[in-house]
C-alpha cells in the first residue's frame, strides 16, 4: 500500500511481499495517475520483488503522467478509464474527479472521513497549496537500489589501532555488496520475512568483529540497516533539521580515518560475552579498525564511541592546590590545576533480547513497552523481530580517566571509580539542593590522587537527569518537597518524586555496569558513592569492590542534608560519618529550606532560609518558620 504526500513523496504503508516467492501476474490498482510518481514507486518495488508481468489499473491518468510512467517502465501495461490532458501548476489532475475525488480526498466541497487523516492539497480558503519550495526534497538525487555504493576510500584508514589480531578477517566475499536508498518510495515500516529487507549480519557477543558483523543504521542502507532507531539518539533531530534547510547533504559520509581512539581500550574477554554488554557497541570506538573491509565495500558505519584526550580545569581543585589536599606533580595535574585525562563519549546501542532478560521479561514485552510508552515511535519494534538492536533516543555517557587506561585491567594496579549520573543544577550551576557536585569533584581529587600514586581513576558520567525522570519532573518535585505540609523533610524525600512521578527512580543500575565492563574493569579498589543500588548492581556482575567512600560531611551543602539523611536512612552506604542518620528520628529533625504560596519575586526571592539539623545528627542553624499564604 503507498500513498502521495503533498510534496509528492509515495509513502509505503504496509508490504508484505513475501520474501522467497513473487507472482507470475501482479496488478496495481491507482485510481488516479498524475505525476506517477507513486504508481511508478508500486511497479519499481514489484520488478525488485520478480513479478513477471505487471498490469496497472486506473480510472482517470494524466497525459503527462501516462507518458512518464511508459517511459520508465515500457515494459508493463496501463488500462484507464479517461485520461486528462492537462496537470495543475501543483502537480494535480484537472479537472480530476470532481466530487468523489472531493469526497475521497478531503477536498473543500466534501466532508469525509479520511479528513484530518490525510490532509488535502487545498488550503482551508480552497486555494491549491503548493507543493514544495524550489530545491526542496523531491528535487534531490537519489540512487537506484541495487546498485552498490562507490567505495568510500582510503580517509577511513585508521590512524591508530587498539583491536590488534582481532581486527583481521579471513573471508572478505562474506561481506554482501551494499545498496543504496533509492527513488523508489519511504517506507512507514518494514516487515521481516518480507521482500526487501536483508539486514547485514550481527551476532552479538561474537569473539571478533568479522564474526560480529557491523552496526548499520543509516538510512543509506535501508534495506541493509540491522538496527532499529538513529545515530545520536536525540540529537537526530537536529540532523534532519539540517537536511530540510539544506545545511547538511543526507548522503554526506563522515571521513574516520583521523578520528580514531588516542589510547588503547580492549578487546576484553567480556566483550565476548553476549550477556555482559548489552547496552553498548564494544567495536564502536574502532569501526575503522574493526569493520574496514565494510567500509571499503561502500557501507555507511558509523561509530558511536570516541576517545580523546583534554585538560580539566575545576576551581575545586584549583582550591585544593591552594590548601594542600591536592599536590601538582606536572604529569597528572598542572602547577595551575589542570588534570589530564583520556575521554571517551559513548552512544547507546540495546541488544534487546539481553537488555530483557536483565529485567526479567520477554523481549516480546520489552519491544511492546517500548513502542507504547514513545508513542507509536518505532513501529519496528513491533514489526521486524528480525531486528535485534535498537538506539534509544535517550542520552548516553561520557567516561574521564586519569592515569593510564591500559592498566585498568590490572587488579594489582589501584583502580578508583565513581558512577555519577547527571545533574544539570548541581553539577553546571552548583545548586545546593543535592550533593551532586560536591560528591562529583570529591571523586575527581580522589581519581588524581590514585593516578598521581600509579593507579587509575574512573569517573563515568551518566545522561540520566533526575534519576532518568528529567529535569523538568525534578523540578515539580522540588516545588512540592519546599511547599509540603510539615516543610522540606527527610522522610518525604523519596514520597515526594513518587506522588510527582509515579516512581521514585528510573535510572535502572542494571544496566549501569556494561561501561565498566567495556572498559575492562574486573576489581574495584576505591568506589566514590553510597549508592546501594549501583554497588550491589556492580558487584553482582562480578566485578569485585574493596572499599565504598563516602562524601566527606564538611562537603554535604546545608539544603542537601534532607537527601543524604533520606539515602542513608533508605539503605545507601554510611560509612562512620553518617551512622546517626540510620536513626529513624533524624528523618523529621533534619529539614530542608520552604516555599510558601509567594510568586511575587521580592518575596519568592528572599524564601528559604529554614534548613535545620545534618546528616550527623547536629544542628547548624534553627529551621525558620514560614507564613503560609
Amino acid at each position: 500500500g503507498m500513498f502521495r504526500t503533498r510534496t509528492g513523496q509515495p509513502i509505503e504503508y504496509y508490504s508484505r511481499l513475501p520474501r522467497d516467492s513473487a507472482c507470475d501476474l501482479a496488478f496495481v490498482l491507482e485510481p488516479c495517475i498524475a505525476t506517477a510518481s507513486t504508481v511508478s514507486a508500486a511497479v519499481l518495488k514489484l520488478k525488485g520483488w520478480g513479478a513477471e508481468r505487471i498490469v496497472v489499473l486506473s480510472v482517470l491518468v494524466s497525459r503527462a503522467g501516462l507518458h512518464e510512467l511508459q517511459k520508465a517502465h515500457p515494459d508493463i501495461t496501463v488500462y484507464s478509464v479517461q485520461v486528462d490532458e492537462d496537470l495543475s501548476d501543483d502537480r494535480c489532475l484537472l479537472p480530476g474527479l470532481g466530487d468523489t475525488g472531493d469526497r475521497q480526498f478531503a477536498t473543500p466541497a466534501g466532508t469525509p472521513l479520511s479528513k484530518g487523516v490525510y490532509a488535502s492539497s487545498f488550503s482551508e480558503t480552497g486555494k491549491l497549496r503548493a507543493l514544495e519550495a524550489e530545491g526542496g526534497s523531491q528535487k534531490r538525487a537519489r540512487l537506484t537500489p541495487g546498485v552498490p555504493s562507490p567505495p568510500l576510500g582510503p580517509q577511513h584508514a585508521p590512524v591508530t589501532r587498539v583491536l590488534g589480531d582481532s581486527a583481521a578477517y579471513s573471508d572478505l566475499e562474506a561481506i554482501p555488496l551494499p545498496e543504496l536508498a533509492g527513488a523508489s518510495a519511504t517506507q512507514l515500516t518494514t516487515h521481516d520475512g518480507a521482500f526487501g529487507p536483508a539486514p547485514a549480519r550481527m551476532n552479538w557477543g561474537a569473539a571478533k568483529p568479522e564474526l560480529r558483523g557491523p552496526v548499520v543504521a543509516t538510512g543509506r542502507h535501508p534495506n541493509q540497516r540491522n538496527a532499529i532507531g538513529a545515530h545520536s539518539g536525540g540529537y537526530s533531530i537536529y540532523r534532519a533539521l539540517a537536511v530540510v534547510s539544506q545545511s547538511l547533504d543526507e548522503a554526506y559520509t563522515p571521513k574516520l580515518g583521523m578520528t580514531t581512539p588516542v589510547a588503547r581500550i580492549g578487546p576484553f574477554p567480556r566483550w565476548a560475552d553476549p550477556g555482559a554488554i548489552v547496552t553498548i557497541d564494544p567495536y564502536g570506538h574502532a569501526i575503522s579498525e574493526g569493520f574496514a573491509p565494510w567500509l571499503e565495500r561502500g557501507y555507511d558505519v558509523r561509530p558511536t564511541i570516541a576517545v580523546t584526550k583534554a585538560h580539566i580545569e575545576l576551581p575545586e581543585c584549583k582550591e585544593a592546590l591552594r590548601v594542600g589536599r591536592l599536590v601538582a606533580d606536572g604529569a597528572v595535574l598542572s602547577p595551575e590545576g589542570q588534570s589530564f585525562v583520556t575521554k571517551a563519549a559513548i552512544e547507546p546501542v540495546w541488544f534487546l533480547p539481553g537488555v530483557a532478560q536483565r529485567f526479567g521479561v520477554s523481549e516480546q514485552q520489552l519491544r511492546e513497552a517500548l513502542f507504547k510508552e514513545t508513542n507509536s515511535m518505532y513501529p519496528e519494534l513491533l514489526t521486524r523481530n528480525d531486528l535485534k538492536l535498537f538506539l534509544p533516543p535517550i542520552g548516553g555517557m561520557t567516561v574521564y580517566i586519569w592515569g593510564d587506561p591500559e592498566k585498568i585491567p590490572d587488579e594489582s594496579v589501584e583502580l578508583t571509580v565513581r558512577v555519577h549520573d547527571e545533574c544539570n543544577g548541581s553539577d553546571v550551576f552548583g545548586s545546593d539542593i543535592c550533593t551532586c557536585r560536591p560528591y562529583l569533584t570529591h571523586a575527581i581529587e580522589e581519581c588524581i590522587r590514585t593516578a598521581q600514586r600509579g593507579g587509575t581513576g574512573v569517573v563515568v558520567y551518566f545522561r540520566k537527569e533526575g534519576r532518568a525522570l528529567g529535569e523538568v519532573t525534578k523540578y515539580l518535585v522540588y516545588n512540592m518537597r519546599k511547599r509540603q505540609e510539615g516543610g522540606d523533610r527527610a522522610s518525604e524525600y523519596f514520597n515526594c518524586t513518587r506522588e510527582v512521578a509515579g516512581v521514585t527512580d528510573t535510572r535502572f543500575q542494571v544496566l549501569m555496569p556494561d561501561v565498566l565492563h567495556w572498559l575492562g574493569v574486573t576489581k574495584i579498589h576505591r568506589f566514590i558513592s553510597m549508592s546501594d543500588m549501583k554497588h550491589d548492581a556492580i558487584v553482582a556482575t562480578g566485578i569485585k569492590i574493596v572499599e565504598r567512600v563516602e562524601i566527606p560531611p564538611e562537603m554535604v551543602p546545608k539544603d542537601a542534608q534532607v537527601e543524604i539523611t533520606a539515602k542513608v536512612f533508605a539503605g545507601y552506604h554510611s560509612g562512620k560519618a553518617y551512622e546517626s542518620a540510620k536513626d529513624k528520628a533524624a528523618l523529621d529533625t533534619v529539614k530542608g529550606r520552604e516555599y510558601s504560596s509567594a510568586t511575587a519575586y521580592r518575596q519568592s526571592v528572599t524564601e528559604g532560609g529554614g534548613a535545620a539539623g545534618t546528616a550527623q545528627g547536629v544542628s547548624k542553624r534553627p529551621a525558620m518558620a514560614l507564613k503560609r499564604t
